[in-house]
């Protein structure tokens, strides 16, 4: 098994009990973390100098829509209900396992450029089990960390999630693929009848999967209270949104132990409602961070970080000027704890706590090194906010349990140039299928 040591860095662990920031050696054998200390003696290792540079956690996507990675900005002046009708409603049954396979894979290359290193893939257009397989092996193919959420797209509220293809799925590639585990992308409560929202919840908590859900823009629907009546909330239940909770129903799923993924900028701007930062926080738990669908916005997940800090910053300002008349005089949320949402809390809305999300012996190796050298980013007086403050150009180096998928600033891919040709055919014959204007759907 190989042996890399990497030293020189500023390593931000974002494991509780250490410094936010420190000057460590890390020992990557083979897929995962073997040692971290000041000073390691690793004979016959390779060494990668990082001097000038801080390594973190590999981020974690906790929510993208990986299968419309081909129409990238086509919807960026969508409201919701545009997306809806232009999107689920007219151009979801055209996509052929081909379009699900170059979406996937451009997508998951396009979130390893950008430092992620573990994607929830919420592939919520499984049409059949050719299109399931072709998402798949695009995630596998680009080399990043995944779980494959199993979705369909919307049907009757009467019609159970097609549980003959979660079995296939475990039986076959996700049970071979160390990368690669699979989850349950529900109608959930909010768009299934309450006796097909338990039966799908229960059949998701049978096979120990994460399952997870929509909700935003409304109080909760009757199937809310039937699951928790079942008693079907729990640790492996995943909230995308939640916007229209009321808090006594967020304090309730977060006792739980219930798990919520935001997408701040998509959430802003289309309409989903304000992202519930605030009442997670003052429910002692903390959001998970996606972006959602690339249709709309960047699939960048720093950029995510910075607008959900700043969204709940903003607001908890304005709440302090209306009570006390003046400015606050410390932030009410920290640069650590945006990085958190972005690491940490994606790796526990996805059920990866135990792999992934820190810097720890034992952990799998999933880094990134970014460059604080560059003009942007130097002098980096404070490592937790020159990473918060990094872009694209500053993502220098990317590992996945122990490979390198990113060096120099550089994909180690080959043959992108045909990849993001298929990538524009598809999207270009897609975009064709949607009409100028359309009813909400």
């Amino acid at each position: 098994m190989s042996r890399v040591l990497l030293r020189g860095a500023q390593v931000i662990t974002m494991a509780p009990d250490r410094p936010d920031a420190e000057h460590l050696e890390i020992l990557v054998d083979g897929d995962r973390i073997a040692a971290l200390d000041e000073s390691i003696d690793a004979p016959h290792a390779e060494v990668v100098d990082f001097s000038g540079r801080i390594l973190i956690p590999g981020l974690v996507n906790a929510h993208l829509h990986t299968w419309q990675t081909a129409l990238r900005s086509a919807g960026a002046d969508w409201t919701l209900a545009q997306y809806l009708t232009h999107l689920h409603g007219e151009c979801v049954g055209h996509y052929t396992p081909a379009d699900m396979h170059i979406g996937n894979l451009a997508g998951a290359l396009n979130q390893i450029n950008c430092g992620t290193t573990t994607v929830g893939d919420w592939c919520h257009n499984v049409l059949s089990p050719e299109h399931a397989d072709a998402a798949v092996e695009g995630l596998l193919q680009a080399g990043i960390r995944a779980v494959f959420l199993h979705g369909t797209p919307y049907r009757s509220p009467d019609i159970p999630h097609p549980l003959t293809e979660i079995d296939r799925l475990l039986d076959g590639p996700v049970r071979d693929h160390a990368l690669l585990t699979l989850g349950m992308a529900l109608q959930g409560p909010q768009y299934s009848s309450p006796e097909t929202a338990v039966a799908d919840f229960q059949a998701g908590a049978e096979r120990g999967l994460v399952v997870t859900t929509h909700q935003s823009g409304g109080e909760p629907s009757p199937g809310w209270e039937a699951l928790r009546s079942a008693g079907l909330f729990g640790p492996l239940t995943n909230i995308v949104h939640g916007s229209g909770l009321p808090d006594d129903w967020i304090e309730t799923l977060v006792e739980a132990g219930v798990t919520f993924t935001i997408t701040p900028e998509n959430e802003l701007g289309q309409g989903h409602g304000t992202p519930v930062t605030g009442s997670l926080l003052r429910s002692g738990a903390a959001p998970s961070l996606g972006t959602d669908i690339e249709t709309a916005v960047p699939g960048n997940l720093l950029t995510a970080a910075r607008i959900a800090l700043a969204h709940q910053r903003s607001l908890d300002h304005a709440r302090h000027r209306q009570t006390t008349g003046t400015y606050a005089d410390t932030p009410s949320v920290t640069a650590k704890q945006a990085l958190a949402w972005a690491t940490v809390e994606g790796a526990k809305a996805l059920g990866l706590t135990d792999r992934v999300g820190r810097i720890q012996v034992g952990m799998q190796a999933d880094l990134v090194a970014i460059d604080a050298r560059a003009l942007n980013l130097w002098p980096a007086h404070d490592p937790v906010a020159t990473v918060l403050h990094a872009d694209i150009a500053n993502i220098e180096a990317v590992m996945v349990a122990g490979s390198w998928r990113k060096r120099d600033h550089a994909l180690l891919t080959t043959g992108l140039d045909e990849v993001k040709d298929e990538l524009r055919v598809s999207g270009q014959r897609l975009l064709r299928n949607i009409r100028p204007t359309g009813s909400p759907a």
